[in-house]
């Protein structure tokens, strides 16, 4: 089942959130942490 253009918005919306806490955090431990749960997300996306 494809993703209707509202949900593929929303989605984009999430990620563009998700980048910009990521490029905003100081913490090297805390940016890792936050990338690694992008790309599992991602990951997890591209598998379901």
């Amino acid at each position: 089942m494809g993703q209707t253009d509202k949900q593929f918005g929303g989605f984009l919306r999430m990620l563009i959130a998700r980048l910009k806490a990521l490029s905003e955090e100081k913490d090297p431990q805390k940016k890792e942490a936050l990338l690694q749960g992008i790309l599992t997300d991602l990951q997890n996306t591209l598998e379901d």
